[in-house]
Order: C-alpha cells, then sequence, then structure tokens
C-alpha cells in the first residue's frame, strides 16, 4: 500500500504548534491553538480521548490532575462535568475562564485555515470507539477537515483501526524511547502494525541512518518533537525532516 501523502497542498516545511502554543497559554485550549494562529503558526497538534457520555475531549493526560488538580479519569466523566474543569488557571490566573475544548469545536474554529494533528490517546488494542468516533467527526465536516488533518498516535492498534475506516487520511506513529512506553514500540516498530503514512519520533531518536532508511528507503516524512531550538529546529529540517512540533512557534518565524 502507498503512502497517503503529508499535506500535499500545505507549504513546507510544516509546523505543528504542540497542543497549541503551549508556551503562552495553557496546553490544549483554545487559547493556545488562538495564541499558536497569532504567532503565524500554520498547523497545531493536539490530543483526544472518548469521555463517558460519547464526546471527543481534547486533553493530553487521562486525567486533568496535572492542568486543574483533578484526578478523575476523563473516561469516566460525562461531557457536562468536563466543562465544568478550569485548565486555564494553572497556567495563569488570567486564563481561569479556559474549560477543555471538544474536536468539534477545534474543527470548527481553525479548520481549514490551520492543519491539524489528532493524537489518538488510548491503550486499548481492540474493541476502542476512539479510532470510528474520529472518523465519524472527520466524515461530519467533510474535505474542510479530511483536507486539513492527520492523525497519530503511539498506539499502533488504534491507528490501524483508524485506517481501515478513513484510509484518506495521512496517519503517524509516535515514539520515543521512554519506560511508559511498552519496549517494542520504543524505536518505530509500531509502524509495522499500523501501515502509517509519515512517522513522529521524538527528536533524540532522529540520526542520519533513521533518516535515510525512514525517508528514503521506506518513503515516510519524518516529523519530530518537540523542538523549540530555532537551530536544532534548522539542522532537523535542512537533513531531511518534512516538519517539526514545537511548543514555541513565536521562535520559529523562519520557518512559518
Amino acid at each position: 500500500m502507498s503512502p497517503v501523502p503529508l499535506l500535499p497542498d500545505r507549504k513546507r516545511p510544516l509546523l505543528f504548534s504542540h497542543r497549541g502554543c503551549s508556551s503562552l497559554a495553557p496546553e490544549n485550549t483554545m487559547a493556545a491553538f488562538d495564541k499558536a494562529r497569532q504567532t503565524g503558526a500554520p498547523g497545531i497538534e493536539l490530543d483526544v480521548h472518548v469521555c463517558a457520555s460519547g464526546e471527543l475531549v481534547v486533553a493530553h493526560d487521562d486525567n486533568f490532575g496535572r492542568t486543574a488538580g483533578d484526578r478523575r479519569n476523563i473516561a469516566e466523566l460525562d461531557l457536562g462535568e468536563i466543562r465544568a474543569i478550569d485548565v486555564g488557571s494553572f497556567f495563569n490566573p488570567v486564563f481561569r475562564a479556559e474549560r477543555p475544548p471538544l474536536l468539534e469545536d477545534v474543527l470548527e474554529a481553525f479548520c481549514p485555515d490551520m492543519y491539524i494533528d489528532i493524537e489518538l490517546k488510548t491503550r486499548k488494542t481492540k474493541n476502542d470507539p476512539l479510532p470510528g468516533l474520529l472518523a465519524e467527526t472527520l466524515m461530519r465536516f467533510g474535505e474542510r477537515a479530511v483536507k486539513s488533518v492527520t492523525v497519530s498516535s503511539f498506539n499502533p492498534f488504534s491507528i490501524l483501526a483508524f485506517k481501515r475506516i478513513c484510509p484518506q487520511v495521512p496517519t503517524a506513529i509516535i515514539w520515543c524511547a521512554d519506560r511508559e512506553v511498552p519496549p517494542m514500540l520504543r524505536y518505530g516498530f509500531g509502524r509495522l502494525i499500523s501501515r502509517c503514512d509519515y512517522l513522529k519520533p521524538i527528536h533524540r531518536q532522529v540520526s542520519p541512518l533513521s533518516r535515510f532508511w525512514f525517508g528514503g528507503v521506506e518513503g515516510r516524512p519524518l516529523v519530530p518533537w518537540t523542538i523549540d531550538d530555532p537551530d536544532l529546529a534548522e539542522q532537523m529540517l535542512k537533513t531531511g525532516c518534512t516538519g517539526i512540533i514545537t511548543n514555541r512557534p513565536q521562535d520559529m518565524g523562519s520557518f512559518c
């Protein structure tokens, strides 16, 4: 199967603001995504979970303990409970009105003006509702979203399930050599299960050999994370990476 082209109509290099402009506003909030747009960033990256009432909630962790002191699992909260959580004050009290957005809120506000990398946050290997719910959401938005979205995950089974439903959207496997990541998935082997189209390694695991093999031999673009140093960004882009993911799009003006 030939890889699905990675946002072929978008200017190179690709630049994704990590959880929005998370250096200037609370991560994964409408404020952070709007701040990314204000910096001139062409793309954003975000994370989604399924809540108890079936909506796709934008949040990085399984709970809001780190950003709101609320350690209830997102999967056990309904939309009303989630909308009551303040995910802005941890960053700065001026953001105390920020609530966890739904994915459809973000798509409505920023698509197709910006491209969006949606990371599926799930550990399930089967009977997972998240890939199907995401596909349904994208289909509801039509080409407006489908041509402006990529989908990624550490979980290759989640990506494979999504691709079976929505094969026209480019997908990626994410990896790093973190202890929380299963050993077999720490070095990109998930790409063989997922049949993904591009790759999102942590930047420390990008080498001349990996660029040659993944990009040249396999023909999969690399978009490493998370790069906040403009000099490192320039090095990565000059040596074959298609784009980068950064917390600091405001420092990457020369690449936008």
